[in-house]
Order: C-alpha cells, then structure tokens, then sequence
C-alpha cells in the first residue's frame, strides 16, 4: 500500500475514493461500490460511520500533487 493522500484527479465529492484505489492499487470504481455497500450494509447506523469516516478522511488526509 502506498502513501494515502487524497486523489485531484480522480475525485467526485472530495478525492478519498480516489486517493485509497490509488494506493491500494485498484481502480477507483470498486473503492467507491465498496463504500456505497458498507454504508448500506453495516447494520444500525452504517450510513453515519462511513459518511462520518469519509468525511474525516477528507479533512484530514493531504491532497496529492498529481
């Protein structure tokens, strides 16, 4: 896995998706299908933890150069 930054070119909302596929190494789709089904299928409030942890994401992590 490499450096985790959030994507500026493969980005929708704010580049977490992106950024993860890129150091994962997968394209960027599957990161985000993932997300949308872990939101969905987390019982309780799965919605919130993943909004709330890719919100985190996106404030926190630095935006890459490319």
């Amino acid at each position: 896995m490499g450096d985790l930054k959030r994507s500026k070119s493969d980005r929708w909302l704010m580049g977490v998706c992106g950024g993860i596929a890129r150091s994962m190494g997968v394209a960027s789709i599957w990161v985000r299908l993932g997300a949308i089904a872990a939101a969905i299928l987390i019982p309780g409030p799965g919605t919130l933890i993943v909004g709330g942890a890719y919100i985190a994401l996106g404030y926190f992590l630095p935006e890459d150069q490319i």
